[in-house]
């Protein structure tokens, strides 16, 4: 390999240990370090595992080189900080350990940082260089990105369907429709979120947990469950209420008579604007999540819910399973309701990102077109 393949594959081994804090390290972001000594060498390895407070991924790496820093070079997925916060600049770790090279991938859009670590190790004598895999690492750390430049979760919308776009039968059964494999991907998606959303539908269809349950994420944090009821329709022995974790409902005026009965047990009641259908606005909850620090957040659905957040333009990205099956049926449920966009070169545009076989499904993943 060249330099620049060099370069680029300790890149994808950096990003893959940042991965590790997958789930465990909001709101702060993932991030990987490698250390390459002179001779070319792996000499240091580090990521953030959380929670606030625990070293950065540069000085978990600088601390297993040791001595063998010196005059080698840090690989990082984030530009490393510049300020005290809960820990000390990672910059002055850098500069004290004598590297003599800094790759990173992408810069940290917080304002705090914003540009300011490189420029201090540049100011210190050691080589930058940035943007290597730059897009994969904005990729992984999205929700972060969003939240500490707009104050607005990102959301992804993730659905199961069928090859015909059906999320249930007619007769209202839905489990299971995609694999036991599809399903424990989808357990990931909810590791990564801070919160989960569903709609009073949903619950009452199917009384789901919205907890993760995977094995090897028994670790990760269980997001926020937020129930999405406008007219207090969901009873307060729903499922959803007596799992680890904390539980938000929210609604509007409509609801008055059910909101003891949700605080009773246990959740936190937000009321919010209704949006023009007498709904609860997808902007209201978005801005309330905010507001708690939630950066990610997993739209569950169901199919009116879906379309309201599509509607309003308050989705970022749509992670689809699709089953190889066929269901049919005109009245049985699809992956978004309500009225639909018309003509059909309004409706909502996606760029497809990347389509991977799980198990007998696929997954399909789009962000939105932002530019149109």
């Amino acid at each position: 390999m060249d330099g620049r393949d060099t370069e680029t594959e300790l890149m994808r081994q950096a990003l893959a240990l940042a991965e590790r804090g997958w789930g465990h390290v909001s709101p702060n972001p993932m991030v990987g370090a490698l250390i390459v000594d002179a001779d070319g060498g792996i000499v240091g390895r580090g990521w953030y595992e959380g929670p606030r407070g625990a070293p950065h991924a540069e000085v978990r790496a600088l601390r297993e080189a040791g001595d063998h820093a010196r005059g080698g070079t840090l690989f990082c997925t984030l530009e490393p900080c510049n300020h005290h916060g809960s820990t000390p600049p990672c910059t002055d770790a850098v500069i004290d350990a004598g590297v003599r090279t800094v790759i990173v991938a992408a810069t940290d859009p917080n304002p705090l940082v914003d540009g300011r670590g490189l420029q201090r190790l540049r100011q210190a004598g050691v080589r930058v260089e940035e943007g290597v895999l730059g897009e994969d690492a904005r990729r992984l750390n999205a929700a972060f990105e969003r939240h500490v430049t707009t104050g607005r979760p990102f959301v992804i919308w993730k659905v199961a369907a069928s090859l015909d776009g059906k999320t249930a039968a007619r007769d209202g059964s839905s489990r299971w429709i995609t694999s036991p494999d599809a399903r424990a991907d989808a357990h990931r998606l909810r590791a990564w979120a801070d919160a989960v959303i569903v709609g009073a539908g949903t619950v009452l269809a199917d009384d789901p947990q919205l907890t993760v349950r995977r094995d090897d994420l028994a670790e990760a944090w269980q997001p926020v469950r937020v129930v999405v009821d406008a007219a207090g329709r969901v009873p307060p022995t729903a499922a959803l209420f007596d799992q680890p974790g904390s539980v938000i409902v929210a609604t509007t005026d409509r609801a008055e008579t059910r909101m003891d009965a949700w605080l009773g047990a246990g959740a936190e009641v937000v009321v919010i604007e209704p949006d023009p259908t007498g709904g609860v606005s997808p902007a209201g909850v978005l801005r309330e999540l905010g507001k708690r620090d939630v950066q990610g957040a997993l739209l569950e659905g169901g199919a009116s819910l879906a379309w309201s957040f599509v509607h309003d333009r308050a989705v970022d990205r749509v992670v689809q399973y699709v089953a190889p099956t066929v269901i049919g049926g005109a009245d049985a449920a699809g992956v978004a309701g309500g009225e639909g966009f018309a003509p059909v070169g309004e409706g909502l545009e996606l760029v497809f990102v990347r389509v991977d076989r799980i198990g007998p499904d696929l997954r399909v993943e789009a962000d939105v077109h932002r530019d149109h």
